[in-house]
């Protein structure tokens, strides 16, 4: 078996695709450079107009608690089911895009929370969420 008496010349690192890689960013940061030029050299002065802030408020979400001993309230006001059902469908038809908060006790009965599920959705809301508090696994 013929031993080897020579040495392998060592890798080269190949230097051309990082070259062209250079050349593409220069280019395109070039020409990025030269279209924000071109736009402030435009002979067009927009109008100005006075920040008056939003056209309408933002949707706010409205909060529904359901008590351990079954009482509802709707942002602080105790209401029965009849009532929700009609406050939420009064409120939606000012606003398309209301949404729902939940909070149940969680030592209630869940039925409680499903009847005020049910009146929210009797009343057209389509954005529902239910408040949970995280807990850490115990190991």
């Amino acid at each position: 078996m013929p031993l080897k008496t020579t040495a392998d010349d060592p890798p080269a690192i190949n230097m051309i695709p990082m070259i062209d890689i250079m050349f593409n960013l220069i280019i395109f940061f070039l020409v990025g450079t030269q279209f924000a030029t071109l736009e402030r050299n435009i002979a067009l002065r927009v109008p100005e107009v006075v920040d008056r802030g939003a056209l309408t408020a933002a949707p706010q979400r409205l909060a529904v608690h359901v008590y351990r001993d079954g009482t509802v309230t709707l942002d602080e006001t105790p209401v029965t089911l009849d009532q929700l059902t009609a406050r939420l469908a009064s409120a939606r038809a000012q606003n398309e895009g209301l949404g729902v908060l939940v909070r149940g006790d969680g030592k209630g009965q869940f039925q409680r929370v499903a009847e005020v599920l049910n009146a929210c959705k009797q009343a057209g809301i389509r954005e529902l969420g239910i408040t949970v508090r995280l807990t850490s696994p115990e190991k």
